[in-house]
């Protein structure tokens, strides 16, 4: 990136900060000439994770939801950073671990959004105690660290598998340094925390997706008080967030027995569909198919000597999500172990293991990825094995076309191909298995035994039920749990996934004026579904 475009995106920055900054003083200050004083009922709002400069789309959400809640009368609380922690989550550079995250960059934004009057800063005080009995300490050691009853090692297991782009992570230096920072941290913010919802007493606490240390340690303190703690993320369709009472990773989107699509839902959804088999599709502001191409006359050649084919889909193994999805595998690298065996005992079937195309993305590399598994097991030995690495934009949708069966771990593209028609063998707890969709079984041993009856046999039936549960699933993931917030929130015109703040008033933000509001005020508030009725 040249200089003078660095410049440019520099000032726009700038631009969207003054921007967004003007737009929210003059909502909050029409929303305290109208506050009712009599308001005694405080929601906490927590989001350190998502941003150090301008405006993400989950600090997008949180910023909005909190104006909605203001506005509805509820006072907000708003935790703010101001060097609380030693390594926040985004701030780790894990080309440098020892950088110190930019604290100013992130404080000026905070200032600049938030109000001073709610909001609460927190700093980081250093437990000398914990810094000397951490010292020494394994890998293993400092991940099963328990202060009191505070399992401060296991919650901040997942932030240094994301920011060390790893599920095995390797007792070095660097991830020791880390872990300890992260403890110490994450101590800090504990006590912290236990102060001001003791001085506060909200009635509920809000935080980004709740997994990143942070979040987490707000999260846990607050469920020790018996408080509703709600999550939220981005959800499946452009500028629209998930929100739960669970945990937003796992996307727990409930399915009433009684909904069943109409038949406009069911055209909007084959709509999306095909969209989707198109390439057409962008999640949390990133495009991840610049192109769709078909199946090449190699790949034919190949197909043509074996019986079958049967498309083998990865994830990214250190992102939030495997945490729910391991429950019958205790990763997905030990799915894939399993998997080559059944390769070298199938050779008359062809299988096409497809690396998951966010492994690659710029600024999130992956450092242990299913390109290496493939190379370390020598599995393109296999004469009826094709590997397409995640930077080949081969149509995941064709291979679907003409498998026997379909194999996932817990990717979304498995509920795609029950829609089509497919049995898929699920192998990871997925945002689908709460209901029908997929064969998911619940052992490793049923899994085995199941792949095997499917290898083995001829036809493989695709229960008409998981079908259309498929459908009722996937709709609701994307019309009923995906809250739009494009009345409020556009594209920032600098980075992917950033996004700044329309010309919006009040009356927007009312339940009577958006569905969105409604779902999450009455969601947060009196704790009912998020969920649109539609």
């Amino acid at each position: 990136m040249g200089l003078i475009h660095k410049a440019k995106n520099r000032i726009r920055r700038e631009l969207n900060l003054a921007l967004n900054s003007r737009r929210v003083k003059r909502l909050r200050h029409e929303i305290s000439y109208r506050k009712n004083e009599d308001s005694r009922r405080t929601v906490i709002f927590f989001n350190a994770s998502t941003r150090l400069s301008g405006l993400s789309q989950n600090a997008g959400f949180s910023l909005v939801s909190s104006l909605a809640m203001q506005n509805a009368g509820i006072d907000v609380v708003q935790l703010v950073c101001e060097r609380g922690m030693t390594h926040c989550v985004l701030g780790t550079d894990n080309q440098s671990l020892k950088t110190s995250p930019p604290c100013p960059e992130c404080i000026r934004t905070s200032r600049l959004i938030f109000d001073r009057t709610s909001a609460k800063p927190l700093g980081f005080v250093r437990d000398s105690e914990s810094d000397s009995q951490l010292a020494d300490l394994s890998l293993d050691k400092l991940l099963s660290y328990f202060v009191a009853d505070f399992p401060v090692g296991d919650l901040i297991l997942p932030s240094l598998r994301w920011i060390l782009r790893r599920h095995h992570l390797l007792d070095n230096e660097d991830a020791r340094y880390l872990a300890r920072e992260y403890i110490l941290s994450a101590l800090s913010l504990k006590k912290q925390f236990e102060r001001i919802v003791s001085e506060v007493e909200p009635f509920a606490v809000v935080v980004f997706n709740g997994m990143f240390y942070p979040e987490a340690t707000l999260r846990w303190v607050a469920q020790k008080r018996g408080l509703p703690v709600y999550s939220h993320e981005v959800g499946m369709l452009p500028f629209s967030a998930f929100f739960t009472d669970q945990e937003a990773t796992a996307y727990p989107v409930r399915v009433d027995d009684k909904f069943q699509l109409s038949e406009s839902q069911n055209r909007d959804l084959d709509e999306f569909l095909l969209k989707r088999t198109q390439g057409k599709f962008i999640t949390a502001g990133i495009q991840f198919w610049p192109e769709m191409k078909s199946l090449d006359e190699q790949f034919w050649k190949k197909a043509e000597k074996h019986k079958a084919i049967v498309p083998v889909f990865t994830n990214v193994v250190f992102d939030t999500s495997q945490s729910h999805a391991n429950v019958v595998f205790d990763h997905m690298f030990q799915w894939l172990d399993g998997t080559l065996e059944a390769i070298k005992k199938h050779p008359e079937v062809l299988f096409v293991i497809r690396a998951h195309p966010d492994e690659f993305r710029l600024g999130k590399e992956s450092r242990e990825t299913v390109a290496q598994w493939i190379e370390s097991n020598n599995v393109e030995d296999q004469p009826n094995v094709i590997f397409i690495p995640s930077n080949k934009y081969v149509s995941s949708y064709e291979l679907i076309q003409h498998a026997k069966f379909v194999m996932v771990y817990n990717s979304t593209v498995g509920l795609e191909a029950s829609i089509l028609g497919k049995p898929v063998l699920c192998a990871g707890k997925a945002r689908y298995t709460q209901i029908p969709t997929v064969f998911f079984p619940q052992s490793k041993n049923e899994y085995v035994k199941t792949l095997g009856d499917f290898l083995n046999t001829g036809e493989i039936g695709h229960p008409e039920e998981f079908r259309l549960n498929a459908r009722r699933v996937l709709y609701s993931q994307l019309f009923r749990a995906s809250l739009p917030f494009d009345t409020y929130l556009e594209e920032d015109g600098v980075w992917r996934g950033y996004v700044r703040l329309k010309d919006f008033s009040l009356e927007d933000l009312t339940p009577g004026k958006s569905s969105t509001i409604q779902v999450v005020l009455n969601g947060i508030s009196q704790h009912k579904p998020f969920i649109r009725e539609i």
